[in-house]
């Protein structure tokens, strides 16, 4: 049984986790249809607990263009206007990725990949 000085550090330290609202967490994309995310090779997370930022996931941008396109013989067109463009962010297998998890410890937002140097 653990004695009155090791049952106030327990309790210390499941308040100090307690009032943390979130903590940063490095995770690997493991699946992608369902997404899957490890932790620490000890935790996988599903869909079901993730939050995805813009920066890991594929959308649409709108963007306002002008310029001509190239020439060939004489022959060039105008390309302006507002156009959509598809951004390709989306998370594959085996990509790094930096994570905040909720306090609680149940869900988790997807920041961004991580890219070593």
């Amino acid at each position: 049984m653990p004695d009155m000085l090791e049952l106030i550090k327990l309790a210390a330290i499941g308040a100090v986790n307690a009032s943390k609202p979130v903590s940063l967490v490095f995770g690997e994309v493991t699946g992608v249809s369902p997404l899957k995310i490890s932790v620490e090779q000890r935790l996988v997370l599903n869909e079901e607990q993730l939050v995805l930022t813009s920066n890991v996931r594929d959308y649409e941008l709108d963007m306002t263009v002008s310029h001509f396109t190239g020439e060939s013989d004489s022959h060039r067109h105008t390309y302006e206007g507002r156009k959509k463009f598809l951004v390709h962010n989306g998370l594959v297998v085996g990509d790094s990725v930096i994570m905040l998890q909720m306090q609680g410890g149940q869900n988790f937002v997807v920041l961004d990949k991580v890219v070593n140097i």
